[in-house]
C-alpha cells in the first residue's frame, strides 16, 4: 500500500477490503479473517461502542490478552474518533482503577464480565457485536486526535498517560514501514503484548498499512514457539532479549525451520552483543536491534537492514529523526561522549496526560529528554550505557523502584528501603529490595512479601529481601543506588 500519509490509519480495513478483499488480515488462535471480515467486524463494533454512548474523545479501555478483538477494538474506536487505552491484564484491581481514572475512560473491554470495573461500563469480549447492521461512512478524523493513551510509571512510580494522536501514530509507521522495507507478501508474528506500543505498532498496525497480514500468537512459550513458526511461516516477528536468551538455550537437538523468517527484532532491553550474533548462527536470521520508548511512539533508532549492523548498538535514527546526545548543561557531545539521548521528530508524544509542567520538562523546543544514557558514534550508530532514571527492565516489562518501595516503606518495621534491577540470565533483570529495619525492630521477610503480594503485581515484586544494618547515601543524603548495586554485587560474587 502506497501513499500512506494520504490515508489515515482510521480507514485501513476499509481501504484493505476494497484493495483485496478476500486477502489475510488477522488471525489468532481461535479465528481468522479476511480483510472483508475485518471490517465488517469493525464497523460492528464500532456500532456497538456507539450503542454504549462512545462518541469522538471519548476514551475507550482495552483489559484484553492478545486476541484478534483487540484489533477490531482499536479501529472500531479510532472509527468513532474515540481514543484506546491499553490496560495491561496482569495490573490487580488497584492499579485497573487508577488507570481508568487517570484516563477518564467512558468503557472498558474485559475478557469475562465477571465483575465489573468500578462505577465505568464494563462489556465482556464475547459479547461485542460481529454483525454489521448497515454500511457506516469511511472515517476521516483529525490528525492531532487522541489515538492512543499509554501508561507508563513515571520516576515518581506514579503512572502517567502517554498521549499519541493519529500523526504520531502515522508518523511511525511510516518509519517503520520504510525501515524494514516491509511488502504485502510479508507475514508479521505478533509475540510482545498488545497493551505496548511495540506490539501495536510494529507487529500489528504497520505490517497492515504495508497489505502484509498479522498472526497473533499466544503468550509466548519457548517450547512451542519454533511449532508455532513452521506452521504460520511468519516473514518476521519483534521481542525482547529475554525471548532471544531463552530460544537460544534450547538443547541443540532443536533444529526448526525458520526459512521464512527474514529478520527479528530486538527491543525494549539493551541485549548483549554475543547473543544477536549466536543466534543467528544457529536459526538463520539477523536480529536486528533497536531503541525506543512509549513517547517516541515505540522506535527512534534501529540498525539497517540491509546496511551494516553493529551489534552491541542500538543503530541508527529512523530517517525523519534527529538524535542528540547531551551533558547536564545542554551542550551537544562529541562521538564517544556519553551523556543524555535527546529525540526530535513527528513521532514525539504530545505530552503526559493532565501533568502540563511534566511534559513541558519532558519536552523542550521539540527536544524529548530520554533520561537514558549513551553516545553516538561517528558514524550515528548509538549505544545505550544506562538509564538515569533508575528502571529496571524485566523480560520486557519496565518496573520503576520507587512504586515497590512506596510499598515496602509502609511496614512498620521497615526505616528505609533500596530497590534495585540485578541481571538475570533468564529476564534479564530481576527486582531486589534492600532494607534498613527501625531501630530495635526486626524485619520478617515473609511480610514483606505477603504485603508486595497484596500490592503489586507478580512482575513487579521483588525475588529476594536482603536486610541491611545501614543503606548507602551520597553527600546530599538521597540514597546512592550505585553503592547499593556495588554492596550487592560485592556480598553475592560467587555466592
Amino acid at each position: 500500500m502506497t501513499g500512506t500519509h494520504a490515508m489515515h490509519l482510521a480507514s485501513l480495513p476499509d481501504r484493505r477490503a476494497a484493495l483485496d478483499p478476500q486477502g489475510a488480515s488477522v488471525s489468532d488462535g481461535r479465528q481468522s479473517l479476511t480483510n472483508t471480515q475485518l471490517l465488517n467486524r469493525v464497523r460492528a463494533a464500532a456500532r456497538h461502542l456507539q450503542d454504549l454512548g462512545i462518541s469522538s474523545g471519548d476514551v475507550v479501555a482495552l483489559k484484553l490478552s492478545n486476541r484478534v478483538e483487540f484489533v477490531i477494538l482499536l479501529f472500531a474506536s479510532w472509527r468513532l474518533g474515540a481514543t484506546v487505552t491499553p490496560i495491561n491484564p496482569r495490573l490487580n484491581g488497584v492499579e485497573v482503577g487508577r488507570q481508568l481514572d487517570d484516563s477518564d475512560a467512558r468503557l472498558i473491554v474485559v475478557e469475562e464480565c465477571t465483575t465489573g470495573e468500578g462505577d465505568i461500563t464494563t462489556i465482556s469480549v464475547a459479547d461485542l457485536y460481529v454483525e454489521a447492521a448497515v454500511q457506516d461512512r469511511t472515517p476521516v478524523p483529525d490528525p492531532s486526535a487522541l489515538a492512543l493513551l499509554i501508561y507508563t510509571s513515571g520516576t515518581t512510580g506514579v503512572p502517567k498517560g502517554v498521549m499519541l494522536d493519529h500523526a504520531n501514530i502515522e508518523a511511525m509507521t511510516d518509519m517503520i514501514h520504510n525501515a524494514l522495507e516491509l511488502r504485502p507478501t510479508d507475514r508479521s508474528l505478533l509475540v510482545l503484548p498488545l497493551f505496548h506500543v511495540n506490539g501495536v505498532l510494529v507487529s500489528v498496525l504497520t505490517p497492515l498499512l504495508a497489505g502484509a497480514s498479522v498472526v497473533i500468537a499466544d503468550r509466548f512459550d519457548p517450547h512451542t514457539f519454533f511449532d508455532v513458526v513452521e506452521r504460520e511461516r511468519p516473514t518476521f516477528f519483534s521481542a525482547v532479549p529475554t525471548i532471544y536468551n531463552v530460544l537460544a538455550a534450547l538443547p541443540d537437538t532443536v533444529r526448526p525451520d525458520t526459512s521464512s523468517v527474514r529478520f527479528g527484532i530486538c527491543g525494549s532491553a539493551p541485549a548483549p552483543a554475543d547473543l544477536l550474533t549466536r543466534f543467528e548462527a544457529r536459526y538463520g536470521f539477523p536480529l536486528i536491534e533497536g531503541y525506543g520508548l512509549s513517547e517516541t511512539t515505540c522506535a527512534c533508532t534501529l540498525n539497517p537492514l540491509a546496511g551494516p549492523r553493529r551489534a552491541g548498538t542500538v543503530g541508527l535514527p529512523l530517517p525523519g529523526q534527529e538524535i542528540r546526545v547531551v551533558d547536564r548543561r545542554g551542550t551537544t557531545l562529541g562521538p564517544g561522549e556519553t551523556g543524555e539521548i535527546l529525540v526530535r521528530g513527528a513521532n514525539v508524544m504530545r505530552g503526559y496526560l493532565g501533568r502540563p509542567g511534566e511534559s513541558a520538562h519532558t519536552v523542550i523546543d521539540g527536544w524529548l529528554h530520554t533520561g537514558d544514557m549513551g553516545h553516538l558514534d561517528a558514524e550515528g550508530y548509538l549505544t545505550l550505557v544506562g538509564r538515569s532514571k533508575d528502571m529496571i527492565i524485566r523480560g520486557g516489562e519496565n518496573i520503576y523502584p520507587k512504586e515497590i518501595e512506596d510499598v515496602l516503606a509502609g511496614d512498620p518495621s521497615v526505616l528505609e528501603v533500596a530497590v534495585i534491577g540485578v541481571p538475570d540470565e533468564k529476564w534479564g533483570e530481576v527486582v531486589v529490595a534492600h532494607v534498613q529495619p527501625r531501630p530495635g525492630l526486626t524485619v520478617d521477610p515473609a511480610g514483606l512479601e505477603a504485603l508486595c503480594a497484596r500490592s503489586l503485581s507478580g512482575y513487579k515484586r521483588p525475588t529476594e529481601y536482603v536486610v541491611v544494618q545501614a543503606i548507602p547515601k551520597n553527600d546530599v543524603g538521597k540514597i546512592d543506588k550505585v553503592s547499593v548495586r556495588a554492596a550487592h554485587a560485592a556480598a553475592f560474587a560467587g555466592a
